[in-house]
């Protein structure tokens, strides 16, 4: 299926690793131009030279997103190069543990900024080209708002965050025909993903254990299927999907776990 996407300006926040890097590959395949922000040269630049190396277009720019001035600042430098935004995604954050016990103002509110503020910031300086465009926009977020996980009350508000500013954007931008939707990652293998399974006893084991819950398949989400699921949702060819959040997840937070068993 063609979706539409080819020269289409895609700015995608976290992009140079992990899921970031598999939507930025998957929509560079897609014929689209995808513009990573990311705070590291390096992983940005090596993430751009793996794009062109077969074939497809991308650039990046440097910004630290916690800082609100440079959230401003990325997305001039955008439309300065391409005079056009046709799509955001909104991926970039971490699960920091700043917990209720264990965390504080301070951790608290920087953490907030790391992971929910930048969603805000680059979609209200984005939204003057994106109302040129009626493109759309992908939040990225974690089954944390719904399940929690203990440990991480600012990642879990984060989230909740995430995903009703998805609704909401969703109905205040209906009248420029900008869609709004998220895709919520449960299990997905990231670098991330296992450097924090590497600090556990018995890493292999504990995977093994986590796969077991999963229901379809007994694995792991790729961040390609989270990537495939993005493209979609930026594309023409989801039209008439606005406000919804779309769990690419193999099942982990709805099903009954049961099942993975059976």
């Amino acid at each position: 299926m063609d979706l539409n996407l080819k020269d289409k300006i895609i700015i995608i926040s976290g992009g140079a690793k992990g899921i970031g890097e598999g939507i930025v590959k998957v929509l560079a395949t897609e014929g689209a131009i995808p513009v990573i922000i990311g705070r590291n040269e390096e992983d940005n630049l090596k993430t751009v030279a793996a794009v062109t190396a077969t074939g497809g277009k991308a650039f990046q720019i440097v910004a630290e997103l916690s800082e609100p001035l440079v959230c401003e600042q990325a997305i001039k430098k955008v439309v300065e190069k391409f005079n056009k935004i046709d799509g955001l995604v909104n991926n970039a954050g971490v699960n920091d543990s700043v917990g209720l016990e264990s965390g504080n103002y301070e951790k608290f509110i920087a953490s907030l900024h790391k992971n929910l503020v930048h969603y805000y910031l680059l979609a209200h300086y984005a939204l003057p080209e994106l109302k040129k465009s009626k493109g759309a926009i992908v939040n990225i977020t974690s089954k944390t708002a719904d399940t929690g996980q203990g440990n991480t009350s600012a990642y879990a508000a984060s989230n909740g965050g995430r995903n009703a500013l998805t609704r909401e954007w969703a109905v205040e931008l209906l009248k420029y025909g900008i869609r709004v939707n998220a895709v919520v990652v449960a299990e997905c293998f990231t670098p991330l993903y296992q450097k924090w399974i590497e600090t556990l006893p018995n890493p292999q084991q504990k995977l093994k254990e986590i796969e077991a819950k999963i229901p379809l398949e007994n694995r792991m989400t790729t961040a390609a299927e989270i990537a495939n699921a993005v493209a979609f949702l930026l594309s023409s060819r989801s039209s008439h999907t606005t406000g919804q959040l779309v769990y690419v997840d193999g099942g982990y937070v709805h099903l009954d776990r049961a099942l993975a068993n059976a």
